[in-house]
C-alpha cells in the first residue's frame, strides 16, 4: 500500500513521535510505501510530497514541532464566489493522481472535521487526535496534553517562590479557549489557590474573598490559575483582566505572567513520547486491515478508536463534577 500522511493545526509536542510510530509501522512491518505531505491539506492541494524512509525518521522520537510543517487550511471551508477555486475536487483529483491508498490526518478538532468530510467523499482515511487542549472528543487523552500540563505546571511553581518572596498575588494565563483541562490539571498540580476556567462561571467578589481570607490565616501571597478563554469584559485578556479586578477588590499588588506559546514548544515528555508512537502504530494497523474513516483514541489505558462521524464537531469540555475539581474545593481551592 501507498499512505500519505499530514499535519495540520497548531504545533504540539509528540507530533514528530507520532509521524515515527506511523511511518516506521507501516515500513518495518508492513512493508508500504510512506509519503510525507508537506504543509498539512495545502500539500494535497499543491501535490507538495516527499517519499518518507528510514533515514528520515530518524532522531524523531522527542523532537518538537513537526518535520512535515502545518497549515491552518480548511479546503472544504465554503468559497467566495462559484469563481472561487474548487479544493475539494483538486484536493481528491491529487490524491487519485499521487496513488495514495489512505491518508493519515494528524491534527485537533479542525483536521477531525475535515477528516471526516474526506471520508464521506470516498477517501480512505485514518486520523489520529492531536492538541494540547485535550478538548478533541472520543479520546480520553490527546498527545501534547501531557507536555503542556508539565510546562505550566513548572511555571506556576516558579511563581511560588516570588510571590511568596513578594507577599503578591500573581496571576498566570495558560492556553484554552474553550476547554480549561490545562488550567485544571496544572493549576492543582502547582498548587493554585484560584483556579479559573471556560466552563464554570465565576464571581470577582469570591475571588477576593478568597484572598483576603487567606490573607487572615497567615498566609499573604497567592497563585491564581486562568485559562486565557474565561469571560472577560471589553475584550481583555483573561489575565490582565483577572490581575486588575484583584488589585481592585482587595488592594493587594497583583502581577500577571502569560505563558503562551511556551507550552506548544519544545520536547514531548516521556508520556507523550510513548502515547504518540502507541497513536501512531494503531492507526497504520487500522490501515493494514482496511478500517478506515476512524479516529485513533485512548479509552482506559487500551488505544483503540471510534468513528470520525461522531468525532467531528464535537468538544471535549470539563466537567463541574470532575474529580479534580471536587476534590479541589473539598480543599478550600476557588474555582470562581
Amino acid at each position: 500500500m501507498k499512505i500519505g500522511i499530514l499535519t495540520s493545526g497548531g504545533d504540539c509536542p509528540g507530533i514528530n513521535a507520532t509521524i515515527r510510530g506511523v511511518c516506521k509501522t507501516a515500513i518495518n512491518h508492513y512493508g508500504m510505501e510512506v509519503f510525507g505531505i508537506r504543509s498539512g491539506f495545502r500539500g494535497l492541494l499543491d501535490n507538495d510530497i516527499e517519499p518518507l524512509t528510514e533515514k528520515s525518521l530518524s532522531g524523531l522520537l522527542n523532537l518538537g514541532g513537526t518535520i512535515l510543517g502545518t497549515s491552518r487550511e480548511k479546503p472544504f471551508k465554503k468559497r467566495l464566489s462559484a469563481a472561487s477555486e474548487d479544493k475539494p475536487a483538486l484536493m481528491l483529483k491529487n490524491i487519485h493522481e499521487l496513488g495514495l491508498d489512505c491518508i493519515v490526518c494528524i491534527g485537533g478538532n479542525g483536521t477531525q472535521k475535515t477528516a471526516a468530510k474526506l471520508a464521506q467523499a470516498g477517501v480512505n482515511v485514518v486520523s489520529v487526535p492531536k492538541t494540547i487542549d485535550n478538548d478533541v472528543w472520543g479520546t480520553d487523552v490527546s498527545f501534547g496534553f501531557d507536555s503542556a500540563v508539565t510546562i505550566a505546571t513548572d511555571a506556576i511553581d516558579r511563581l511560588h517562590s516570588t510571590a511568596s518572596s513578594h507577599q503578591r498575588v500573581m496571576v498566570i494565563e495558560v492556553m484554552g479557549h474553550k476547554a480549561g483541562w490545562i488550567a485544571l490539571y496544572s493549576g492543582m498540580a502547582g498548587g493554585g489557590d484560584v483556579i479559573l476556567i471556560p466552563e464554570l462561571p465565576y464571581n470577582i467578589h469570591n475571588i477576593g474573598n478568597t484572598i483576603i481570607e487567606r490573607l487572615k490565616k497567615g498566609k499573604p501571597y497567592s497563585i491564581v490559575v486562568v485559562a486565557e478563554g474565561i469571560q472577560t469584559i471589553n475584550g481583555k485578556k483573561a489575565a490582565e483582566y483577572i490581575a486588575e479586578e484583584i488589585e481592585y477588590e482587595t488592594g493587594f499588588e497583583t502581577r500577571e505572567t502569560v505563558l503562551g506559546y511556551i507550552q506548544r514548544g519544545g520536547s514531548p515528555t516521556p508520556y507523550d513520547r510513548n502515547l504518540a508512537t502507541r497513536m501512531g502504530g494503531h492507526a497504520t494497523e487500522l490501515i493494514a486491515s482496511g478500517q478506515f474513516g476512524r479516529m485513533v483514541s485512548l479509552q482506559g489505558a487500551q488505544i483503540g478508536s471510534v468513528s470520525l462521524n461522531e468525532v467531528a464537531g464535537k468538544l471535549k469540555l470539563v466537567d463541574e463534577n470532575h474529580d479534580l475539581i471536587v476534590q479541589g474545593k473539598r480543599m478550600g481551592i476557588c474555582f470562581g
